[in-house]
């Protein structure tokens, strides 16, 4: 019985270290030139070898061509303003900016009310002390840096919702 067990051993490991040596004789040396992967050098200077470990390369997809565009002469002037974008008739857009203004102006409304709240709590560059700033001045001192900070964020903020405002209108 063991010689019949032996004969299957042999062939079966023979087969499994066959199939593990194979993929690593596949690989060949691979040469890094500039962007490009390949295993020829064919006589450029800029090609370094590629050490540690086998090399994947997954090829890009290539961008589809640009369609064929007219000349803005050859069109007529509604086509040439036409864009990929779906046409939205003009009540419901007009709906949708008068929605886009009223939230900008409510976010401004908002962005005001708390600058009044800073400005109120920043008191002039001297706010009230809280808790142990009374003993510890660099708290205090820190405090003050992060309204100062604050306070610029939400002009910042306000600033440019009255942009965003001014090109609805």
């Amino acid at each position: 019985m063991k010689p019949l067990l032996l004969t299957f051993r042999l062939p079966i490991a023979a087969a499994v270290l066959g199939a593990v040596a194979l993929p690593a004789a596949a690989q060949d040396r691979i040469y890094r030139c500039g962007n490009e992967y390949t295993n020829q050098i064919k006589g450029r200077s800029d090609c370094k070898l590629v050490e540690g470990g086998n090399v994947t390369v997954v090829r890009g997809t290539t961008p589809a061509a640009a369609p064929a565009t007219r000349s803005a002469a050859a069109t007529p002037r509604s086509a040439s303003a036409a864009s990929s974008a779906p046409r939205i008739d003009s009540p419901e857009q007009r709906a949708r900016d008068a929605d886009a203004k009223a939230i900008l102006e409510q976010e401004l409304r908002r962005a005001e009310a708390r600058q009044n709240e800073l400005t109120k709590e920043f008191n002039n560059g001297e706010p009230d002390k809280i808790g142990g700033e009374a003993r510890n001045h660099q708290k205090y001192l820190d405090r003050v840096t992060e309204m100062k900070a604050s306070m610029a964020r939400n002009q910042s903020d306000i600033d440019g919702l009255k942009r965003e405002l001014s090109r609805l209108k």
